[in-house]
């Protein structure tokens, strides 16, 4: 099942995505996404021929989830090329062995916009804005020490995210949290795709392209830290809450470690895409 949120009214709402017909059907009745997941476990809805809805090609869409819980948690360097070729771009001998252990950050939930909405920046603060495509997990239940083989009954499902870096402040301040929670610096979307469409989340396609040209293209097979792995070390002794967003690296690519460096600007149209997901999409604007 494919949960969006959608302008109805004027007002975020919730909808489901009807795989025959392609229209949203609300489900505002049940709050937003985010209680929705908290309700716990929720009943499958293959039938929607009796509902009308809108047609999803006309309708406005929000970040699926636009306040989780807390921060947006990630993790860096989750990537074999990606780790090799940041170590290059920066010529540090050594940095190019993978970490032994997930590498954690977070961004501010305050960055988070949704598909089709504006990545915007100012050049008086940063001028080097990257791009950085990733699969997002949807947790579904609270946990807190969840051992590997019980983690993907913690997830609710997926979506597309896109790391959006000022490469500049994340390295002037010697730590990540600035230079990745600028606002808008977070699009996810288009869309909530439950785990049972997905099946196994590491053997997805993952892509990002900048105005049509593809810049990242690999498969979360690749992925140092599976999921599983992933939800695991995190949660040691740190409770995972529903509706917590999971950010899970992101693979070689990105525009600061290319020769030379390429970096976002007016105008340019990122598209980050995951197989079985869809497409997230976002003009990038100055201001």
């Amino acid at each position: 099942m494919r949960y969006v949120s959608y302008e109805r009214d004027g007002k975020p709402a919730l909808g489901i995505i009807d795989p025959k017909t392609q229209r949203i059907i609300d489900r505002s009745s049940k709050g937003s996404l985010l209680n929705l997941i908290g309700q716990g476990p929720l009943v499958s809805e293959h039938d929607f021929s009796h509902e009308e809805g809108i047609p999803l090609s006309q309708a406005k869409l929000f970040a699926p989830i636009a306040y989780p819980p807390k921060n947006v948690l990630c993790i860096g360097r989750n990537y074999l090329e990606h780790v090799k070729e940041g170590a290059a771009a920066r010529n540090s001998i050594g940095d190019e062995k993978p970490p032994e252990i997930p590498v954690f950050f977070t961004k501010a939930h305050t960055c988070i916009i949704g598909p089709e909405e504006a990545i915007t920046f100012n050049p008086k603060v940063s001028d080097k804005i990257d791009w950085e495509a990733e699969l997002a997990v949807i947790i579904g239940k609270t946990g807190r020490d969840i051992e590997e083989a019980d983690a993907l009954d913690y997830i609710f499902g997926y979506t597309c995210l896109n790391d959006v870096t000022a490469r500049d402040l994340q390295r002037s301040h010697n730590q990540w949290f600035k230079g990745k929670s600028l606002d808008t610096f977070c699009p996810i979307g288009p869309w909530v795709v439950t785990t049972d469409e997905i099946g196994d989340p590491q053997n997805l396609k993952i892509s990002c392209r900048v105005n049509g040209v593809t810049k990242q293209e690999a498969n979360t097979s690749d992925m140092i830290f599976n999921i599983r792995q992933i939800i695991s070390w995190i949660s040691k002794g740190f409770t995972l809450e529903p509706g917590d967003i999971i950010a899970t690296g992101t693979p070689s690519g990105v525009g600061f470690a290319r020769t030379p460096p390429e970096y976002l600007k007016e105008g340019d149209v990122v598209e980050v895409e995951l197989e079985k997901i869809g497409i997230l999409r976002n003009v990038v604007k100055t201001y």
